[in-house]
């Protein structure tokens, strides 16, 4: 579900997209509308400008199953629309002397070029699919009537679309078994799995949708007049086949990801120059002399698409074999002076920010666990993979809502599981700024739990 999972590139072309779209609107509008003026902030307020309006109209958000025509749409919306930012900024800066008829020549000759790029990605994309099979991803498909028959007939009747449909399955007869296909699944490494509500049960539907989060597969819906559960569903249309997608998440937009890793990035090296780098050698100092060994506590954790990483802290133990296999207790023996202090106050988890600034991690985030236990919590948790649709966090939502530290009873990871899932479907840069106030709330009124 990730925006590069399974060795696939489709998800750097939103980001091209943009620049080559920027570089088109800051080169015309240099050479057309500036006349020698100073660039400097037309080119920041019309870079901004089209970011947030593009973001507003969703004009990058096409698909392998977006039609033409929609395209089409999202064009004239974006037109109608810069037209009029752009002549918003040339009454505020009346100075540079742009008027309206070389505003209007500017914004439809962008436009013109955009367009046929646009359109020339879009088809090339599809005779790619058609020509060298690549791009593509796998399906299944389970229950059979017509609909279900009407959308494998989409599927390969229409190459251009780049899906690859592998299987489907009925369940009239009750020779298949939902283990099966399962089975066939994971085999194969199918990428997409489409179900059909009326041949279904409601039992079947929730092992699917529990199989589908357990091991990071995408799950679409066929819908039919049956009530679904009440989550965010994204209507879409394959031609003219309607498809649900269950789980919306706001971070495989690529948009939402630059905002959030450009936060990160800006958030993390203002810790670093302006907290970590004088703190580092105070603190180090205090650990060496209570107690032998290392500054930094290196510990292996499970990231984002289930990928582990090194994840860094300042060392609040004494050297022990069992570091990586047991959490820290009340009380923890284990737990040094200067250690219970720098965990109370939550300073052994700064340096965390340098896995943010690598990339391993986000400011905010699902908290990640310890390897050991997140194949233990992956196996008796519901939902536990989910939170590795994401980057994990030096913070997040369950943290702030109760469900820090030790997990003491299962009540404790089921709690966090709930946030964490609440909080990948409802992403926004407002939450993680609430997160992070709240966290910083917290780290100086003292939590129970910080221990």
């Amino acid at each position: 579900m990730s925006l590069f999972k399974h060795g696939r590139y489709s998800g750097y072309l939103r980001p091209i997209s943009y620049l080559i779209d920027l570089s088109i609107i800051n080169g015309i509008g240099f050479l057309y509308l500036l006349q020698n003026q100073d660039p400097l902030i037309f080119s920041a307020f019309i870079s901004i400008g089209w970011v947030l309006l593009s973001i507003y109209s969703k004009f990058y958000e096409v698909y392998r199953y977006t039609r033409p025509v929609n395209i089409l749409s999202l064009v004239v919306k974006q037109l109608v629309l810069f037209t009029l930012y752009v002549f918003a900024f040339s009454g505020l800066y009346h100075d540079l002397n742009i008027y309206p008829r070389p505003i209007v020549k500017y914004t439809l000759l962008c436009f013109f070029i955009i367009t046929i790029l646009k359109f020339t990605v879009y088809y090339l994309l599809q005779k790619y699919r058609v020509s060298f099979g690549g791009n593509y991803r796998s399906t299944v498909i389970l229950g059979l009537n017509k609909k279900t028959l009407a959308l494998e007939n989409f599927f390969n009747k229409n190459p251009e679309y780049g899906y690859l449909h592998k299987k489907t399955y009925s369940f009239k007869s009750k020779e298949q078994s939902l283990n099966e296909c399962f089975n066939y699944i994971l085999n194969e490494k199918i990428d997409e799995i489409y179900c059909s509500i009326s041949e279904l049960t409601n039992s079947q539907i929730a092992d699917i949708v529990d199989f589908a989060d357990n091991n990071l597969k995408i799950l679409k819906f066929i819908p039919d007049s049956k009530e679904i559960y009440s989550k965010k569903l994204r209507y879409e249309y394959y031609d003219y086949i309607p498809i649900l997608t269950l789980r919306n998440i706001p971070l495989e937009d690529s948009a939402n990801l630059i905002v959030k890793r450009i936060f990160d990035i800006l958030f993390s090296s203002f810790v670093i120059v302006f907290i970590l780098s004088w703190l580092t050698p105070i603190v180090a100092i205090l650990i060496k002399l209570e107690s032998k060994g290392p500054v930094f506590f290196k510990q292996s954790r499970n990231g984002f698409n289930y990928k582990e990483f090194d994840c860094y802290k300042f060392r609040s133990m004494t050297p022990n074999k069992t570091a990586h296999l047991h959490q820290a207790t009340r009380d923890d023996q284990r737990v040094t002076k200067v250690g219970r202090f720098i965990r109370k106050t939550s300073i052994d988890e700064l340096p965390q920010f340098f896995n943010v600034l690598f990339g391993d991690m986000s400011v905010v985030g699902p908290r990640p666990h310890m390897v050991s236990h997140t194949n233990m919590y992956a196996k008796k948790i519901d939902k536990f993979m989910v939170r590795h649709f994401v980057k994990p966090g030096i913070t997040g939502l369950a943290q702030v809502s109760g469900f820090r530290g030790e997990v003491e009873t299962d009540k404790d990871i089921i709690g966090r599981v709930k946030y964490d899932i609440f909080y990948i479907e409802n992403w926004s840069l407002l939450l993680d700024l609430k997160i992070i106030a709240q966290t910083f709330v917290n780290a100086v009124k003292g939590e129970d739990k910080a221990y």
